[in-house]
């Protein structure tokens, strides 16, 4: 067999059945606490201005320095395809004008975005992520809501192996003060220049350096823990009292940094030990300064982002079965010109109806249409003749005892119906 001409690019992959039915129904099951509590759905384009994403989520940023897929168009605007999804979502909110109404507004999503890293299990070019905002309040209610919500998600889905990992970043009452005695720390290392150069501008992200050279020297490094003010002190342990009162364990991490500037005060995330060492099926925390980085209002924020594909890979680690299915319930085998006009009509039918339904086509005789049926995963198959249709009669077969009876054409969709 001739390989095919063209593959899917580096670092990408292909859904195919079973597993893109696999994938839809994760997204569905981590959106689905979310469409209950009164979020609505929000959708950005695929694309947004490349300084959307320099000023959101920082310059510093591995994200912006090496990671972002941008280009300029034939119109000459310089563009970047979504390395997220918070800064579009705040973007989105902020020219339809949505903060001028009733606060908080409370959003999801879900799409596709885009990373060029070095691909490995767990960590791809091309990913697919639900996500979620509240914006418009500063209440630590907020933060133990998404907390709570993802939580029950990954629950609905049977993950037993999903860790949250909770810490504080403070807020401009504490950070000046941590961000300095980290500094100091930080210059009395031996660093590489990247780094060193990293450390006057954002010593919070070297904190983030999964190096293990690196992660060995931060060992006695400072704590923002022990930099707290009393109102981020309070304001994190509400969060913490809010999620024991939920029900909800958490670990106290406090060298939990993320890969983006924006974070202010809480910071969460879900790890899964069971993934190697891309252990993060989701994450988020705290934004309240963002809004104004991109040249908006005051308005304070908190979301996360769940990626689906790391999720799908946890269920399997668990040894889960994979949800969703393109099995049908009902599976129609005409034999003869006039039974598959037929047949064509009960499907459509059925479908209509809500009932589950497929046919065999291109004039299969009965050994390969029955061989279509089970392995279209259908419950019941419809064999139906030109004898059959002269007598106005269809033949139902349980597929699963082989037991199998006459029924009339004219009560077979509510027959059918009934069985499923």
């Amino acid at each position: 067999m001739n390989a095919p001409a063209f593959r899917a690019p580096k670092g990408t992959f292909d859904l195919v059945p079973p597993r893109g039915e696999a994938m839809l129904a994760v997204r569905d099951a981590l959106a689905a606490p979310l469409r209950t509590a009164g979020y609505g759905y929000v959708e950005t384009p695929t694309f947004e201005e490349t300084t959307l994403f320099a000023r959101g989520v920082g310059e510093s940023t591995d994200i912006v320095t090496k990671e972002m897929y941008s280009f300029t168009t034939r119109g000459g605007d310089d563009v970047t395809l979504r390395p997220e999804g918070t800064a579009p979502v705040l973007r989105a909110v902020l020219e339809n004008n949505l903060h001028r109404g009733a606060l908080p507004v409370k959003l999801w999503y879900s799409g596709s975005y885009y990373r060029y890293e070095r691909p490995q299990k767990g960590r791809y070019r091309h990913f697919s992520q639900v996500g979620a905002e509240i914006l418009g309040t500063e209440d630590a209610a907020s933060d133990a809501e998404l907390i709570v919500l993802a939580v029950d998600a990954y629950r609905a889905l049977g993950l037993t192996g999903v860790r949250v990992l909770l810490n504080s970043l403070g807020s401009h009452e504490s950070r000046p003060a941590y961000r300095a005695a980290l500094q100091e720390y930080l210059r009395g290392l031996d660093l590489d220049d990247d780094t060193a150069r990293r450390v006057e501008v954002n010593p919070l992200r070297v904190l983030d350096d999964k190096r293990p050279e690196i992660q060995k020297a931060l060992a006695s490094a400072p704590l923002i823990t022990d930099f707290l003010s009393p109102s981020d002190r309070a304001y994190h342990d509400t969060v913490r009292a809010l999620l024991t009162s939920a029900g909800v364990e958490f670990e106290d991490d406090p060298r939990l940094v993320r890969g983006l500037d924006y974070y202010t005060r809480t910071l969460f995330e879900f790890v899964h030990d069971g993934l190697g060492a891309q252990s993060a099926v989701g994450g988020g925390g705290r934004y309240d300064g963002l809004s104004e980085l991109i040249g908006g209002p005051s308005l304070p924020g908190v979301g996360w982002a769940l990626g689906a594909d790391r999720t799908l890979l946890a269920m399997e680690a668990e040894g889960l079965p994979l949800p969703g299915s393109s099995s049908v319930d009902v599976f129609a085998v005409p034999l003869g010109e006039d039974a598959a006009a037929w047949a064509f009509a009960l499907v459509t039918s059925l479908r209509r109806e809500g009932v589950a339904a497929d046919l065999a086509t291109g004039g299969r005789g009965l050994k390969g249409a029955m061989k279509a049926a089970d392995r279209s995963g259908a419950k019941y198959a419809v064999v139906v003749g030109e004898r059959d249709l002269a007598e106005g009669v269809a033949q139902v077969k349980d597929l699963a005892t082989g037991d199998q009876q006459a029924v009339s054409v004219n009560g077979l969709v509510t027959h059918l119906k009934r069985l499923v």
